[in-house]
């Protein structure tokens, strides 16, 4: 989901023409995987329905929030849950054991101690769930957001605070998902949740959050802004002085553009216009976005070109970038994956629709592809990805939208434009995997797509 600035250039190279031999290489390496497959587990993911309630106060510049967390669940899986895990996700960005999310307290189990680089904490349950049990965790929070333009972290006194709110972790047929935070792209993974939201900040700091908010006073100086967001994956906000411009989609979606002190009204404007045109497109494509408002966030500073969260987008002014992470509302937020495993998911999946929002049909597209080596596929993990850092965006943005330009000339326009939609449709609130994607494009096609697969590097 991430989008550096180099991939926003790249989305408009990668144009000249090599052989077809590149195109057939054939791969080799086996695909890296996040969590080894164990046999006898139960694939049904769980803990299921988690439902956030969390009220935060912040001081007086936005930097440190402390309050209460608490999360109900339901073991959806035949097997007991016995345990349940919380993502801290943005521990990486301390240095372990000192962390800028700290929780305690814990409510509903025995916490453990802190492991996966401080991103992941184990809280027994007092008694093992049996499959359609609830259960209930809760805890003391406290978020310290560090200084930089970053997903989190603050540019002078704009706070943006993504990813900050534990979330619990998914366990499936692989076992319990708790890979390494990865700051060249995403290991997020969560099951569609309920948020209710209240975060107690100065007035004159604006919070543009996920989800529908409403204002009311608070103390001397102080407003209390409650957001609620339903079937969504995360949560998150930014607080700070920001000038907001507001507008609505064609369908009826709010959109607000925040910007900080630097970036001109007609800057604000333009992503205002880009906002709308691309929501209207993608809810064209894929279904109509469910949520009801979009917050977005622009800073130049930042060093990718975009970031998004439900109803909630970091970007640059730059209306490539923004109509990608638009693009995730669907591709990650509304049809989930597991993005350590499988970055193609959402990655190749938002470049491809900002293709077809500008109007880009990758003619010629797949013929500018030189593999850097037998291994390199673009169904690799986060894991491979991580370890070849700069072939991440060429290979998973780049070549993945146009893997899915070519499987629309195979399919073709309409059949391929139906596969999408119906796919998203059938994944709403779900969860994507490749096998799936695959099983449903072969389904419209009596042409054997394995060759097709095999050449594109798209294995699973």
């Amino acid at each position: 989901m991430r989008r550096k600035i180099a991939i926003v250039a790249a989305l408009v190279a990668a144009m000249a023409p090599l052989t077809t031999a590149a195109r057939a290489a054939a791969p080799a390496a086996p695909l890296p995987s996040a969590a080894p497959a164990s046999a006898g587990l139960d694939a049904t993911r769980t803990p299921a329905s988690p439902s956030y309630t969390v009220s935060l106060t912040g001081n007086t510049s936005g930097t440190t929030w402390t309050g209460h967390e608490s999360v109900t669940f339901t073991n959806a899986a035949a097997d007991p849950l016995n345990e349940v895990y919380l993502r801290l996700w943005d521990n990486y960005h301390g240095s372990c054991p000192s962390t800028p999310i700290t929780v305690t307290n814990v409510t509903g189990g025995t916490a453990g101690a802190l492991t996966v680089g401080c991103t992941a904490m184990k809280i027994t349950l007092p008694a093992p769930l049996a499959q359609g049990a609830q259960g209930t965790v809760g805890f003391d929070l406290s978020i310290v957001v560090p200084s930089g333009a970053d997903r989190f972290g603050h540019d002078g006194s704009y706070n943006f605070i993504g990813n900050a709110l534990p979330v619990l972790a998914v366990h499936d047929g692989a076992g319990w998902h708790l890979d390494p935070y990865s700051n060249n792209g995403e290991s997020f993974y969560s099951l569609a949740s309920d948020f209710k939201v209240t975060l107690d900040h100065p007035t004159s700091l604006k919070v543009p959050a996920t989800g529908t908010s409403v204002d009311q006073a608070g103390s001397s100086g102080r407003t209390i802004t409650t957001a609620t967001a339903s079937k969504v994956r995360d949560f998150a906000w930014a607080a700070g002085p920001f000038t907001l411009t507001s507008g609505t989609s064609s369908g009826g979606v709010k959109v607000n553009v925040y910007r900080v002190s630097g970036i001109s009204a007609s800057s604000a404007t333009s992503m205002l216009n880009t906002s709308t045109a691309a929501l209207t497109a993608h809810s064209g494509r894929f279904g109509a976005f469910p949520y009801g408002e979009v917050d977005v966030v622009l800073d130049n500073n930042f060093w990718f070109g975009g970031m998004e969260y439900p109803g909630f987008v970091l970007d640059l002014v730059s209306s490539t970038a923004l109509a990608h992470e638009l693009a995730h509302q669907w591709w990650y937020g509304i049809v989930g994956d597991d993005e350590y495993t499988s970055p193609w998911l959402d990655e190749s999946f938002a470049d491809y629709a900002t293709d077809l929002y500008q109007g880009i049909t990758g003619a010629g597209c797949w013929n500018n592809v030189s593999w850097a080596s037998s291994a390199e596929k673009i169904t690799n993990s986060m894991a491979y990805w991580d370890a070849h850092s700069s072939r991440y965006g060429t290979v998973v943005y780049t070549y993945g939208k146009c893997a899915l330009h070519d499987l629309s000339t195979v399919l073709g326009t309409t059949a391929m434009t139906n596969l999408t939609r119906s796919y998203a449709q059938s994944h709403w609130y779900g969860v994507s995997t490749t096998a799936e994607f695959k099983a449903a494009a072969q389904a419209l096609t009596s042409t054997n797509l394995t060759t097709f697969w095999t050449q594109h590097r798209i294995d699973g």
